[in-house]
């Protein structure tokens, strides 16, 4: 995390009550301040309020900061990320909270009001593939980059993940990478943390996560970048989290009317049933996926490897795969037809 997030919210023991008025008026509706020492060791938090009550105690503009604090504020362990309940916090009006190490060192602030959630996950997105299938449109452009309405479609799916209080991100890059370096950066203007995962040779879905180097959350989203989605990521999240799972899927669900009266039967052709013109509910999968990073160690070091060859793998090791039905909108693109469904649906509503 940046300091252009955290900054603004954070002074220093030992500063004077008057840089604390400015900072809070410069704040406005995020009018909280943390107190923290030379090490960015969290001491308490200040807000007007506090100010106003130190002021009818008899406290002046003389009296040391310190003073005037609350000590103790809430706050969530960094490894305790996942486990916050932010429904409740919403409920509860605490919206602006501090995220600190085991050292009570500040290394986030968390804003309920312009975030969701805060999903404690690195996001891994394939962006590297030449989009054959829409040539000429990906002749000079990156399918992530076309147009879908006003912005890339990597960038609705960009700006979907900051709506959940996710900053660090990944993007697998190949055909075309620099139309995709140049235009995202390092990600400090969407205060997000971006980073390039350059693959020299395709690796597949998972065998470019090995070139990343250290990864900062032990959970890790990976997307496919072609795909326009709503996904709820909170309920995704918790859905993981609460099943023990070592591995969750994303699906979308697919229906197969038959025109005709089915017969089942058995063995012997008796016909144990009869279903009239009977609808069929399959769950596709739709390219989200939550993975704990300890399982990268299955994958193979400079190999191609899909993440279908984990799921393989997590089912004959017996591991715990969960699915995640999709209830808004899904569509991947993947052919002229598809794009052009995007740019009508997206004229109806907001990713």
């Amino acid at each position: 995390m940046g300091t252009t997030e955290i900054q603004p919210h954070l002074i220093y023991r030992g500063q004077k009550v008057l840089d604390a008025l400015i900072k809070l008026n410069e704040l406005k509706a995020d009018s909280i301040l943390f107190v923290i020492d030379e090490n960015n060791v969290l001491l308490g938090s200040l807000t007007d309020g506090d100010l106003r009550r130190g002021f009818i105690k008899g406290f002046t503009f003389d009296t040391p900061l310190e003073d005037y604090i609350l000590p103790n504020p809430l706050k969530i362990f960094l490894d305790e990320l996942h486990l916050a309940d932010t429904e409740d916090l919403r409920r509860k009006f605490l919206l602006i909270i501090p995220v600190v190490d085991r050292n009570n060192r500040i290394v986030r602030i968390i804003n309920l009001r312009t975030s969701y959630s805060m999903i404690p996950a690195d996001v891994f997105i394939m962006a590297g593939g030449k989009g054959e299938r829409l040539m000429p449109l990906t002749k000079d452009t990156p399918k992530p980059m076309l147009h879908v309405g006003d912005k890339p479609m990597l960038e609705h799916t960009m700006n979907h993940l900051k709506k959940y209080g996710i900053k660090n991100v990944y993007l697998c890059v190949n055909y075309l990478k620099h139309v995709i370096q140049d235009y995202f950066q390092d990600g400090s203007d969407r205060k997000m943390s971006i980073k390039y995962v350059v693959e020299d040779k395709p690796l597949g879905t998972l065998g470019a996560l090995k070139l990343a180097g250290e990864i900062e959350h032990d959970y890790i989203l990976l997307m496919n970048s072609d795909i326009l989605t709503n996904i709820d990521l909170n309920g995704f999240f918790k859905t993981f989290i609460n099943s023990g799972a070592d591995m969750a899927v994303a699906t979308t669900s697919y229906h197969v009317d038959v025109p005709y009266g089915v017969l089942e039967v058995d063995d012997n052709n008796r016909v144990n049933s009869l279903k009239e013109k009977p609808r069929y509910t399959y769950y596709s999968n739709a390219g989200i996926y939550l993975i704990k990073k300890e399982l990268l160690a299955l994958v193979p070091e400079n190999q191609f490897y899909n993440v279908t060859d984990l799921m393989d793998k997590l089912i004959e090791y017996n591991k715990k795969l969960v699915s995640y039905p999709i209830l808004g909108y899904w569509l991947d693109i993947g052919k002229h037809e598809d794009y052009r469904k995007a740019q009508e649906d997206i004229k109806f509503f907001s990713l």
